[in-house]
């Protein structure tokens, strides 16, 4: 339910930088005290929620063709123009190098001190997440796919697309930082303080958080129209609804389920269990349970004999033209796959 709360953060800062709320020569103080100030004022939240919930409702009810696939077309694009421009931008400052170095050099004993464990199973709850593979997004417009290329040549695109988009949000952000010498923050913080401290102290910088946080919200807002559809389409299929009726009825649901994220913020910010807060407790569920016990479902159901088969999904793996799946690669998907699976499901917990 954090999707789009966190997707109109984004747009709200493309809004404030386009309008100046963000001037260059402001301090950290002052800039984290933005971000602050939005954090405590869950009208503003609520606000920028309900834009991108309407929004991506909107596009879900106008149909694949008519909505998603035209709405998405430019948004991809764009995205691609604006990540050349802004990691073009960012590799001429003068402390890039230092920001590459620690960006795409490993640190083996910061692997050690976290634990390889630890690493590997992050890494593999981030594929689950950007891929949407758990919550059934990417098998929802795989299904919109027609028969003309086969599923194997489809996912290495789409998985090369997105390694291509995240290796480039890392040139962008973390050459900026260094340059700057701010710390490259994790979480929220890296996004709405480092980030903006960068651009109000960098030359043009007013232009460059608009660009890089247009970036964001383009990025932010395909993952919320994926997660959109899975709801539509099941009320479209399960209850013959129409599209535009699944998506009122989704959208106010929507609406109210994301209260919560926005006032664990505010007026629910002392609630807590075992530590953690509205959002972070959201973000444990999605990415240590839902995700990785979604995968194992689909897993299971296009490799056993409960559901699919292994047979079946073989043969509309193969439907098409391009790269096929090798039947040798069937004990690794029947049994090699669901334990690692298991093991990151368990590590999330240990971790």
């Amino acid at each position: 339910m954090n999707y789009s709360p966190v997707s109109g953060w984004m747009l709200d800062y493309f809004y404030k930088f386009a309008t100046g709320t963000f001037k260059s020569g402001m301090t950290s103080e002052q800039v984290g005290g933005v971000f602050n100030e939005l954090q405590s004022n869950p009208l503003e939240m609520v606000i920028w929620m309900a834009i991108i919930t309407v929004l991506g409702f909107l596009v879900c009810s106008r149909g694949i063709q008519k909505g998603i696939e035209k709405v998405s077309k430019v948004m991809m694009i764009a995205l691609l123009i604006l990540i050349l421009v802004l990691a073009g931008n960012s590799l001429f400052l003068s402390g890039a190098g230092e920001g590459l170095s620690f960006y795409l050099i490993p640190d083996l004993d910061k692997v050690n001190e976290i634990g390889l464990g630890n690493v590997i199973s992050s890494a593999m709850n981030q594929a689950f997440f950007t891929l949407s593979l758990g919550i059934a997004a990417m098998e929802i417009f795989g299904s919109y796919m027609s028969k003309d290329h086969t599923l194997p040549s489809e996912s290495i695109k789409i998985c090369a697309l997105d390694t291509f988009v995240a290796i480039m949000a890392g040139l962008i952000i973390f050459p900026a930082c260094f340059s700057y010498g701010v710390q490259p923050d994790q979480g929220p913080a890296l996004i709405f303080v480092t980030l903006p401290n960068v651009f109000v102290n960098m030359t043009g910088g007013r232009i460059w958080g608009t660009l890089f946080f247009l970036f964001m919200t383009f990025a932010s807002f395909s993952t919320v129209i994926a997660v959109f559809e899975n709801l539509v389409a099941f009320l479209t299929d399960t209850f013959g609804m129409s599209r535009t009726k699944a998506s009122i009825i989704n959208g106010i649901i929507m609406f109210f389920a994301c209260l919560p994220c926005i006032f664990g913020f505010n007026i629910w910010s002392d609630f807590n269990i075992l530590g953690k807060g509205v959002l972070d407790l959201e973000d444990f569920v999605v990415s240590n349970l839902l995700l990785p016990i979604g995968a194992m479902v689909y897993l299971l159901f296009c490799t056993t004999k409960f559901g699919w088969g292994f047979d079946n999904y073989f043969e509309e793996c193969n439907t098409g033209k391009g790269l096929k799946l090798s039947r040798v690669l069937k004990p690794y998907l029947k049994y090699a796959l669901p334990v690692l699976i298991v093991i990151v499901f368990v590590q999330g917990f240990i971790g």
